[in-house]
């Protein structure tokens, strides 16, 4: 085990023994653990389990049940386009094509391969009047187009080159 993941799980460690006995321990134990790891690989979840002394079941019941959870890595730059009626309306389906194609996935496929960027399709991002709209990280960006996509996925990887 590398030595970053031997911090990490002594950490989880840590965090499960402060946690056991307590009042929703299962949902601030993933929580603190999806901190730590950036996710919540099974893995994390059997140490969880056992640690605290329930089933696996409710341990990844809770983790698939909320959205906040991931149970696969996730790229430095989490992308999430509204696919909701102002935005698919506004052609959001071209949005989700060209990131696609620039980044080199696909509906099974959500991580490009160099860990930079996830793509997720979301229901609604409360910005309607903005359609279609694109969130990278926290940063909004309403009125989106398909070059415009295309030149802030390239203005990204230039800022990642450039401090690298």
């Amino acid at each position: 085990m590398p030595a970053i993941a031997s911090e990490q799980y002594g950490r989880l460690g840590k965090l499960i023994e402060a946690n056991r006995g307590q009042r929703g321990a299962v949902m601030t134990t993933l929580q603190q653990a999806q901190e730590i790891f950036g996710h919540v690989p099974k893995g994390v979840q059997v140490a969880i389990a056992k640690g605290l002394g329930v089933p696996l079941s409710d341990v990844y019941g809770v983790a698939t049940f909320y959205s906040h959870f991931t149970l696969d890595p996730k790229g430095k730059y989490v992308i999430r386009v509204c696919d909701g009626t102002a935005c698919h309306v506004r052609k959001s389906e071209e949005i989700i094509k060209t990131l696609e194609s620039e980044l080199g996935l696909s509906e099974k496929k959500k991580t490009s391969d160099d860990m930079l960027f996830t793509l997720e399709t979301v229901a609604c991002l409360g910005a309607c009047g903005l359609a279609p709209v694109i969130v990278v990280n926290e940063d909004v960006h309403g009125n989106i187009t398909k070059e415009a996509t295309i030149e802030l996925i390239k203005k990204i990887r230039e800022e990642e080159a450039a401090n690298a």
